[in-house]
Order: structure tokens, then C-alpha cells, then sequence
């Protein structure tokens, strides 16, 4: 009865056996995880340690591509006013060795003297034998990059970093500016919108036109040889908005390589410098008698003196032929002094002050870049009214002299010039001269380049209805009067309905044997040499061609060119 049947006793043996079996399973497979775990620790200790150790001991990024889908400028763009591109960052490369990492360091050195023959292999060899790490060619680009990457050198090593190019060299060096290693603006453009270039992807967009840049500073080029000057600037600006589509001034210096700004030799004509500028004063000086009802154009002037004396000093003609009997506007056609003088008396001292404070002469202007001048302040009096009336013994810059006449030619309207291209939010302007103004100025202007009697002749350019005025000033040299000069014209073009103006000033002109002069009269006749280094004779010639060769990129880009002067088509 207690005896167990054979089926049980055999079930039961195999639970035994099956058991057994099982647990010794089950440690063979504890052992496994285990041992797995303990490798794939290692494993990652590993990993982790070289991966620290590569960080700690290059930091650098040495992969081909590091940068192809990462990266991000430090600094946005700027462009122009069509999007050329005139700043911007790009990934250069820093090549450095690793001489512990570099096996046949001979073998090393020879290809390098095969890559660059030119280089200086002693202090290489010197720095190999100190076996720490140093620098083999700093700021390089991706090609030659690529030649280095070609010795397949394991201790050759790659930084990227980001440097600032500037792709048209000296053209725009005066207004974009520069910055420093930090990428940091530290003139121009640059640092005047350092924070907003830091900050956003779009670019800054200039209302410089890069074109018209290139054309009107290869002319100021030419002449600097022609008239042999020290230096030159123009400033061409929209009259109504203020947009500067050019500024240029000469020497200027490519962007790229130059390391320092303090130069005086660089100096931004067109905005740092202050000057007398002569003649061109005499716009002003009719423009505010006619703004207060004081003259009129046809205000007659009788038996003006050739010579007048002010505290013991001097004032007279430029020109002994000037009749002593003469309007208003003769005065100004013929660039008359004593007649300028004869207006700004009739003024006043306090009146004169005051217009041209209020269109933008005396006082520093508030502008888009730091580097701009203040006019020479002075105590106005008997003495200096005269003077001022006619454009000597008062200073200004050829930046606000533009803006001067801007207001006095397109209606009297108050611009600010711009070198950024904003959204215009409503198209209110602040009227701070009589309409009638412009009306009566811009005549006169056009008179001065059309007619015999003017000064301006050869910038009478067929097809573009220029006017302006001419100014030619002695330069004063520590307080001094020189024999050197600064030459200015301003145009306004087309004077029926102005929309441009360009100034133009040379510094120091020296006459010249050789130059052909072409007249404008239609007659055809040429005259070689320079008679006067006089700015009818410098300034004039440069900014008649410069009109020549930018009037038919300004009318193409105009719609209303089109609509005034195209033939359309009738439905």
C-alpha cells in the first residue's frame, strides 16, 4: 500500500535530474551577464577616456566637414542696396602641429618643403624638437586647407574659426568700417551697428549702389593723378530721401589687411573732414535773403567795389572783369564777393546764423557712422558775416554742405542722409524752407554750368540738366592761409525736377600741362593744360564725368524715367 507506483517513482526522478540541470543553468548565465556587464563598462570607461583625452589635448575641430551643416555666422551680413554682398563671416582655418603625434618627423619636414618651398623651415625643426604643440599657418582658407589635410599627418591639426571679409577690398573701406579679432566693430558700419549685426540673421542693407561706387571712384582715381591732389571725396545723394547711393573718399585702404585706424592719412573726407569751402557758401547766402524777403533775383546790386577792407583786412574779386553793376542772381552766377557780401549784410549777423543752422551747416550732423567732423565754431560779427557770406572763415563738412543744398533745391524740405536702407513708415516731411525757394535757386544753379558767365561749363552734360555751384578755398595750415586749396562743387541734376546731388571736393589740386579739356558749348573745342587749379577747372571736370558715366544707370533704375520718356504702347 506504501509502496509507490513505477510511474510516480520515475516522474519523480526526472524532476530530480531536470532541476539540477536547470540551476546550473541558470548559474552559467549569471556568469555571462555578469561578465557582459563588466566588459561593457570597460567598454564605455574607455570610450569616455579617450574622448576626454582628444578634447583636452587638441581642441580643435579636425573633421573635413565640421562645419558644412553647423554652421552659423557670428555676425550678419551687410549688402548693398541690391544684396552684393560687401561684409561677411567665413570659416577659416588655423593649422597647427602636434609633434608627439608625427612618427618620421624628417620625412614630415620634407613634404612640407615640397608643399611650401617658400617657408621657413628652421623655426619647424625648432619647434619639433620642443615637442609642444604650435601653430604652422594661421587664417587659412579651405584650399589650402585641403593641401595640408593631403600629407595625411596625424599630427597636423585643423581649428575653424570665423573671420570677416569684405570682398570689394578698398571700395567701401571708409563707410562699412572694420572690426577686430573678436568680431567687434571698431569703425564704420560695423561698430556704429555692432549690435544689431551681433543679434540678427537678416543683413544690414546700405543704400550704397556698388556699381555706382566702382564708376565714381575710378574717375576720383584718375584725377588724384591728373591734378596730382593729396586726397579726394564725393558724396551722391538722393535730394528728397537722403539715401547715399556713393560716398567715397580718397586714399582710402583695403579692409582686409589693414590693421590700424588711426591714421590721419585715412581720414573719411567726405564726413571727418571740416573745411572752408569757398563759393558754395553763396547759395546759402542768396537762399536765406530770398527765405526772408530781404532780395529778390532781381534785387539790383549798383557800383559794387572791386576791393573792400574788414578790421584792416582785405576782401575782393576773385575775377577784375566782374561788372560793378549786378542782380542777385548774377551775383551768384558769377561767383561775385563783394556782391555775397553786400546780401549777408542786408541779412544780419543773427539771421545768417540761424539759416544755416536750420538746414544742417554749423552744427555736427547726426549720421549712421561715428567718424563724422564738427564745423569750427566762431563768434559772429561784423567781420565774420562778410567773410561767411561769401564762404571763408567758416567750416563745415562735405557731408552737410550736400544736405544744405538738398533742403535749399527740393523744396525746402528737411532730409536726413542715410547710408541704411529703412521702411519708410509714412511719407510726411518737415517743410523747413519757402517752396518758392528751390523755385528761384535751381534757375540760377542751372545757369552757372549752361551759361558763358557761369563757372561750372564743363560739367554741362547733354541729357542730364545739371546745375550747381563751384567753391574754391585757401587751405588754412595752423592758422595760416596757404597757397594750397580745397576745390568743391556741388551739382544738383536735372534742375526742372531735382533728384541727385554730387559733391565733389579735391584736396590740394596742382594744375596740370598735359590734361585736353573738351568744351561743352557744342563748338567742339579742346584746351590742353590747367590754367588755375581753381575749381572750375578741377572739381567741375571730375564731377561732369563722373555724370557721364552714372546718368544712364540713375535713369535706367527710375520709373519714372519710363513713364516720362519711354513711347508706350496703346491698347
Amino acid at each position: 500500500m506504501n509502496k509507490k507506483s513505477f510511474y510516480f517513482d520515475d516522474y519523480n526522478h526526472y524532476s530530480k535530474n531536470q532541476l539540477n540541470n536547470k540551476s546550473r543553468l541558470n548559474i552559467s548565465e549569471d556568469r555571462i551577464y555578469l561578465l557582459f556587464f563588466v566588459f561593457f563598462c570597460l567598454i564605455s570607461i574607455f570610450a569616455v577616456k579617450i574622448f576626454a583625452t582628444s578634447l583636452k589635448e587638441t581642441n580643435f575641430k579636425n573633421t573635413q566637414n565640421y562645419y558644412a551643416s553647423s554652421f552659423k555666422p557670428l555676425r550678419s551680413d551687410i549688402t548693398d542696396r541690391t544684396g552684393e554682398i560687401l561684409a561677411k563671416n567665413i570659416n577659416v582655418y588655423n593649422a597647427a602641429i602636434k609633434p608627439n603625434l608625427i612618427k618620421n618627423k624628417k620625412n614630415f619636414i620634407l613634404k612640407l618643403q615640397l608643399l611650401y618651398p617658400e617657408i621657413e623651415i628652421q623655426n619647424i625643426k625648432e619647434n619639433l624638437k620642443k615637442n609642444k604643440y604650435f601653430y604652422l599657418k594661421k587664417n587659412i582658407n579651405e584650399k589650402e586647407r585641403a593641401k595640408l589635410w593631403s600629407l595625411g599627418e596625424k599630427g597636423l591639426l585643423f581649428e575653424t574659426i570665423q573671420t570677416r571679409i569684405y570682398p570689394h577690398k578698398n571700395l567701401f573701406s571708409h563707410v562699412i568700417g572694420q572690426t577686430d579679432t573678436d568680431n567687434t566693430g571698431i569703425s564704420g558700419i560695423e561698430k556704429s551697428f555692432n549690435k544689431q549685426l551681433q543679434s540678427i540673421d537678416e543683413p544690414v542693407t546700405m543704400t550704397l549702389d556698388t556699381n555706382i561706387q566702382f564708376l565714381i571712384r575710378e574717375e576720383l582715381i584718375k584725377f588724384q593723378k591728373v591734378f596730382n591732389s593729396i586726397g579726394s571725396a564725393s558724396i551722391l545723394m538722393d535730394i528728397n530721401s537722403g539715401e547715399i547711393l556713393s560716398m567715397i573718399s580718397l586714399p582710402d585702404f583695403d579692409i582686409n589687411k589693414r590693421e590700424t585706424i588711426d591714421n590721419v592719412k585715412y581720414i573719411n573726407r567726405a564726413t571727418k573732414g571740416v573745411y572752408e569751402l569757398g563759393s558754395v557758401f553763396k547759395t546759402f547766402t542768396l537762399a536765406g535773403a530770398l527765405n526772408e524777403g530781404i532780395v529778390e533775383t532781381n534785387t539790383e546790386f549798383k557800383n559794387l567795389p572791386k576791393k573792400i577792407t574788414c578790421a584792416g583786412r582785405p576782401i575782393g574779386e576773385y575775377d577784375d572783369k566782374i561788372p560793378s553793376d549786378l542782380t542777385a542772381e548774377q551775383i551768384l552766377v558769377r561767383s561775385g564777393n563783394i556782391g555775397s557780401v553786400r546780401i549777408g549784410q542786408k541779412i544780419g549777423a543773427t539771421k545768417m546764423r540761424n539759416f544755416l543752422q536750420n538746414i544742417g551747416v554749423l552744427n555736427k550732423i547726426e549720421f549712421d557712422i561715428e567718424e563724422v567732423g564738427e564745423p569750427v565754431p566762431f563768434r559772429w560779427g561784423k567781420c565774420k558775416l562778410a567773410t561767411a557770406s561769401f564762404g571763408h572763415g567758416i567750416t563745415t563738412t562735405l557731408l552737410q554742405l550736400a544736405k544744405g543744398y538738398s533742403i535749399i533745391s527740393n523744396g525746402g524740405f528737411n532730409i536726413k542722409p542715410t547710408l541704411i536702407k529703412r521702411e519708410i513708415k509714412n511719407n510726411k516731411k518737415d517743410r523747413i524752407l519757402n517752396k518758392e525757394i528751390s523755385e528761384k535757386i535751381n534757375p540760377i544753379l542751372r545757369k552757372i554750368v549752361s551759361t558763358k558767365e557761369g563757372t561750372a561749363n564743363f560739367a554741362n552734360i547733354s541729357g542730364y540738366e545739371v546745375g550747381g555751384k563751384t567753391g574754391t578755398a585757401q587751405k588754412s595750415i595752423n592758422g595760416v592761409y596757404s597757397k594750397n586749396k580745397i576745390n568743391t562743387f556741388v551739382a544738383v541734376f536735372p534742375t526742372s525736377k531735382p533728384k541727385y546731388i554730387l559733391s565733389v571736393l579735391i584736396d590740394d589740386p596742382k594744375p596740370s600741362n598735359d590734361y585736353i579739356y573738351h568744351y561743352k558749348d557744342g563748338s567742339g573745342w579742346k584746351y590742353k593744360g590747367t590754367p588755375y587749379n581753381t575749381a572750375g577747372w578741377t572739381s567741375v571736370e571730375i564731377a561732369g564725368k563722373i555724370i557721364e558715366k552714372i546718368g544712364p544707370i540713375l535713369a535706367i533704375n527710375k520709373i519714372d524715367f519710363y513713364d516720362n520718356h519711354v513711347v508706350k504702347k496703346s491698347n
